[in-house]
């Protein structure tokens, strides 16, 4: 058996590691687990990651978890392009660097944006607060500028002047919040400049069919009550 990807592009750093295999023309096999089915607790999958979570990454008898380390594995062992990891110590370390900070920031803003805005009201129909999404909001303004001020700068991508997989863990994360409506870019246009470039770089017909799930997902019919209930404690999280 060949490299099989476990992903479910209602996830951004799923839709990172897909967008990565397509562009590099890695072949695998898209092994598709639906979050919101709960998929992800099945046995079958929990064979292949014992963390319950995605992406997941099967290579033979080798089995990987957590994005960054599978972008990392899929860089090396297929030998992609420099730019997207750079051999230059202090170029890597730039990567290094966003990569490390993402978890914890614009990770949990862009994610709470998402579901306060998009996905309580109409996917669980449950209301949010106007004074919790205002303060989520606030928050992920306050991490889009430092997103511009500590790792874009003056440069052409958030690494140096090509596009790394910082670039693409970063526009996957941003996509969450512009998919429930919020147009995080329109008073950003040095933010804006970028994301068109990280677009033409990956290949707009790519961007777009790795983001057509997140991107409907405004349409999802309500939630049923078996549903809510799997998505309680995760939603906890996300208020």
């Amino acid at each position: 058996m060949g490299l099989e990807l476990y992903l479910d592009l209602l996830s951004q750093p799923c839709r990172a590691v897909y967008i990565f295999a397509k562009k590099n023309r890695i072949p695998f096999e898209l092994r598709t687990v639906d979050l919101l089915k709960g998929q992800n607790h099945s046995d079958d999958f929990v064979q292949v990651n014992p963390l319950r979570k995605v992406p997941a990454l099967k290579d033979g008898d080798f089995t990987l978890a957590e994005s960054v380390a599978i972008l990392l594995y899929l860089a090396r062992k297929y030998e992609a392009p420099d730019h997207w990891y750079p051999q230059d110590l202090q170029a890597r370390a730039r990567v290094d660097e966003y990569l490390s900070w993402q978890h914890t920031a614009l990770r949990m803003s862009c994610t709470r944006a998402m579901w306060q805005k998009m996905m309580f009201p109409g996917f669980l129909g449950q209301r949010v607060p106007p004074e919790t999404l205002a303060n989520t909001l606030a928050e992920l303004d306050r991490c889009l500028q430092l997103l511009e001020d500590k790792f874009l700068k003056d440069q052409d991508f958030l690494a140096g002047p090509r596009i790394s997989v910082a670039d693409l863990v970063a526009i996957t994360e941003l996509m969450h919040p512009v998919s429930a409506g919020c147009d995080i870019f329109k008073s950003r246009p040095k933010l804006a400049a970028w994301r068109q470039r990280v677009e033409a770089a990956v290949g707009e017909d790519l961007f777009r069919e790795a983001h057509a799930v997140i991107m409907k997902a405004k349409d999802l019919p309500p939630a049923d009550t078996a549903v809510k209930e799997r998505l309680k404690p995760l939603a906890q999280l996300f208020l």
